[in-house]
């Protein structure tokens, strides 16, 4: 902790000539080689972090991925779901789509600390760190097929608002209708949602987020909800979790495997597959059979998703704290 601190208080020190001489773009255009010139061991730095912090518990990849997506979903990819509370606004930690379910700001504070320390200055922007972490954790749980290249460059937002995270953060009790609207208002679309949901292959789910669906649904395997209520009572438990795929430590084609099934944990899961014949069936179907495919299409999507609205050029700045605005 001592280490951390000292490292934060000479970056504060030399952060006016650090900023000066970091390059910013001047379009909304991101590059994947932003930081070779001024911190080219700024990516194998992120991956180190992150493959230390999985190798201690390996749901920390999910956790990873999860925040980058609810930051992209919050007025786009600015690292505002990092900010914490202060007398001028409240943040998206507590939204409730967040509330005691979003994790790894330790790890994000131990690759900002360790970058800033290398790069000998305030270089590499929290939005970035968290695109990259994202799909270090979905490469690293899932094998090099699911690599994909980020596009980098974005800045950090200076404020963050929890009535847009409830607003925007699509819940796990939405209908497909719901669903689909939802991604569509961020400028993806139906493919997007179907392979994006799938990060869900590597994460665990509350009680509390699927008590409904095992206890009052009727489009899952009666044998399935059987197992999960032994966990989940009706009453009590809310924070008891359960896997959402049974591969949960490893980023693969069984969550489509699963909906094929009526095992879908979250009702918004089971909602892209109804056995119905459309489009959103055909595509589970094809990815539960077509890994590589899904592998490609995934990273796609990832990067689409990444691109929603960067703060870049002027706009925003680069944390010194990705905690809190400079």
């Amino acid at each position: 902790m001592a280490g951390r601190q000292s490292v934060l208080v000479w970056v504060g020190i030399v952060a006016a000539v650090a900023i000066a001489l970091i390059p910013t773009c001047t379009t909304a255009q991101l590059d994947p080689d932003v930081y070779k010139k001024w911190c080219p061991q700024a990516l194998p730095i992120i991956r180190s972090v992150v493959k230390k912090a999985i190798n201690r518990e390996a749901r920390i990849g999910a956790s990873l991925l999860r925040l980058h997506f609810h930051d992209c979903f919050v007025n786009g990819c600015d690292g505002s779901v990092l900010l914490d509370d202060t007398a001028n606004f409240t943040g998206e930690k507590t939204a409730f789509p967040n509330l005691n379910s979003i994790r790894g700001f330790d790890v994000v504070d131990d690759i900002k600390a360790t970058l800033d320390s290398v790069c000998h200055g305030n270089v590499v922007s929290c939005a970035d760190i968290l695109a990259v972490a994202a799909r270090d954790s979905v490469e690293i749980l899932g094998g090099p097929s699911y690599s994909y290249e980020v596009l980098l460059g974005r800045r950090d937002a200076t404020t963050t608002s929890i009535n847009d995270a409830n607003r925007n953060l699509p819940p796990p009790f939405f209908n497909f209708p719901q669903l689909l609207s939802n991604f569509q208002s961020h400028g993806l679309d139906l493919q997007d949602l179907v392979l994006l949901s799938a990060g869900h292959t590597i994460g665990l789910a509350r009680c509390t987020t699927f008590r409904t669906r095992i206890y009052n649904e009727t489009n899952i395997d009666p044998e399935f909800a059987a197992s999960l209520k032994q966990g989940c009572p009706s009453n009590g438990g809310d924070d008891n979790t359960a896997p959402i795929d049974s591969t949960t430590a490893r980023f693969d084609t069984d969550y489509f495997k699963a909906l094929l099934e009526k095992k879908g944990l979250l009702h918004s899961d089971q909602e892209l597959f109804k056995g119905d014949g459309s489009d959103s069936d055909n595509l589970v179907q094809h990815y539960a059979n077509n890994p590589k495919d899904f592998a490609v299409d995934f990273g796609a999507s990832m990067i689409k998703m990444g691109n929603m609205k960067p703060l870049t050029g002027s706009d925003g700045e680069i944390r010194l704290n990705c905690r809190k605005i400079n």
